[in-house]
């Protein structure tokens, strides 16, 4: 069984075995809410996290990379109302999508634990909130994602980019699973556990994007 039996999403023990194994890492499913982990005692130093991170060339100037973030900016661009307040978490190295928001007419704070590390931020509440290619990297999501969405507003969106896993045999071929600063690999089912978690109205948007979306009673 995995190392404390616990899914760091769900903190069910309901693990299945192996899901995967390669050279490197264990790789293991959780029945309840469907995400694939890797175990903590697998993870990179922070040191070698960061150092990773570091080589990332991201930037407002590169507009591929505009191009691969507006697949999670168009959808929410068109849901959020005019000069809406929001927050990029992990906004990484080179900060783009909060600066495509601000662009449009937003305002967006922003958070990363290696290069934004300002804690401040969760002091505040948002209209929207914006992870992409982050849910991934979390060591805790179960509490990372549950603060953010506790800062979100009634009828908020929260929009997450990450590539999904599909089935396991897919799995065992896939690129994403190979940068060993993934650690968490979410699927069509985890979002819709999380949504019921929270009561939420899940968009599923092209292969890499879903939104939730807050109800006002909340």
């Amino acid at each position: 069984m995995v190392p404390n039996s616990r899914c760091p999403l769900c903190h069910h023990a309901t693990i299945q075995d192996t899901y995967h194994r390669d050279h490197r890492r264990n790789f293991y499913l959780c029945h309840t809410c469907q995400l694939v982990f890797v175990p903590p005692h697998q993870f990179l130093s922070t040191e070698a996290e960061k150092s990773a991170y570091d080589h990332h060339q991201n930037s407002p100037e590169d507009l591929a990379y505009r191009s691969f973030l507006s697949r999670l900016f168009i959808p929410m661009h068109r849901q959020i109302p005019p000069h809406s307040q929001g927050l990029d978490f992990g906004s990484g190295p080179g900060p783009t999508l909060s600066v495509m928001f601000e662009e449009a007419g937003h305002s967006v704070a922003l958070y990363d634990c290696f290069f934004a590390d300002d804690r401040s931020v969760f002091q505040e509440t948002y209209d929207f909130i914006t992870a992409s290619e982050v849910v991934e990297h979390l060591h805790h999501p179960q509490e990372e994602l549950d603060a953010l969405w506790n800062i979100l507003k009634p009828g908020g969106l929260f929009g997450i980019m990450t590539k999904r896993v599909y089935n396991q045999q897919a799995f065992t071929t896939w690129h994403y699973k190979n940068d060993l600063t993934h650690v968490c690999f979410f699927s069509q089912p985890t979002f819709q556990w999380l949504a019921e978690k929270w009561k939420a109205q899940l968009v599923v948007v092209g292969q890499d994007v879903v939104l939730f979306k807050k109800s006002m009673d909340t």
